[in-house]
């Protein structure tokens, strides 16, 4: 069957460079956020790694969550699409879609907000799986769920009450309960899914387009339709301030992030026991 081709990866990538070119400090915060949070996760962790990957692409931020930890030897840091300047050092620039790792390379895989604009997401994940060594980790956030979900809304609604129809302006993202079943497709041992939400808050929806802009972030959809007009997108600010603002006027922006941990399959790892082997029944322990 054929992919079906969601996203204009030459759109992704486009977008991405001017975020690159056109940096602006502080625009980055979701990614921030989303490199906290695996510091958090990787914490607790009673292990060291050998070779570890940053396909973070953003920032400093999951290189530095990595080297700080004092878990990993060796640390090599991607840059999505194009290298950024901005950045203290990288080692490579890369696809998302296809990551340039060899089978069983390393250890460790981060990855901070890539991903959820690839076309094929499990062959992206299978691709992870193959170069991480037996007992090798995968943790990946990726925006998901509802994020923008006031956005979508109020861009179609606008669209549809200044042109009479609506195409589609934010971009489907996977939800929890799929990104795992994929975790588990792509061959992952101990899959784990979970979501954080995050509330952003804006002057207005130019701020918050400002900021998509700045992150690269904006819709690169394969059937995104023509450009709206001035006046769909200031009816669409209008609604947006009537129906998502809060008591001050100020509107709200949902971000969903999805994390994903996953292993390499290891002989030493826990395993469900089988079918019938249990030497009690659960109706005499309750």
């Amino acid at each position: 069957m054929q992919q079906v081709e969601i996203f204009d990866r030459n759109a992704v990538k486009k977008r991405r460079t001017r975020a690159v070119r056109q940096f602006r400090p502080g625009a980055d915060f979701i990614a921030a956020i989303a490199a906290a949070d695996i510091a958090e996760r990787l914490a607790p962790i009673n292990r060291s790694f050998d070779v570890a990957i940053d396909l973070g692409g953003h920032n400093d931020a999951v290189c530095d969550v990595l080297k700080s930890s004092g878990k990993t030897k060796h640390v090599f840091s991607g840059d999505l699409f194009v290298a950024n300047t901005h950045r203290r050092a990288t080692d490579f620039v890369f696809d998302d879609a296809l990551p340039p790792l060899a089978d069983g390379c390393c250890n460790l895989i981060l990855s901070a907000l890539t991903l959820h604009a690839v076309n094929d997401l499990p062959g992206s994940l299978v691709q992870l799986r193959r170069a991480l060594r037996p007992d090798g980790l995968l943790l990946a956030t990726l925006v998901g769920g509802d994020t923008l979900h006031e956005l979508r809304d109020v861009l179609m609604r606008a669209e549809l009450e200044m042109m009479g129809g609506a195409a589609i302006r934010v971009a489907p993202f996977t939800d929890t309960r799929d990104a795992g079943a994929l975790l588990q497709r792509a061959g992952f041992a101990l899959p784990v899914a979970d979501k954080d939400s995050i509330i952003v808050r804006y002057d207005n929806m130019f701020g918050l387009l400002n900021d998509l802009r700045a992150m690269g972030s904006t819709a690169a959809l394969a059937d995104q339709g023509s450009p709206l007009s001035r006046q769909t997108l200031f009816k669409a600010a209008e609604i947006y301030a009537s129906d998502y603002a809060d008591e001050d006027g100020r509107i709200r922006a949902t971000f969903d992030l999805i994390t994903l941990s996953g292993w390499a399959a290891h002989e030493s790892q826990q395993k469900p026991l089988k079918p019938g082997s249990a030497q009690k029944r659960l109706s005499d322990v309750l």
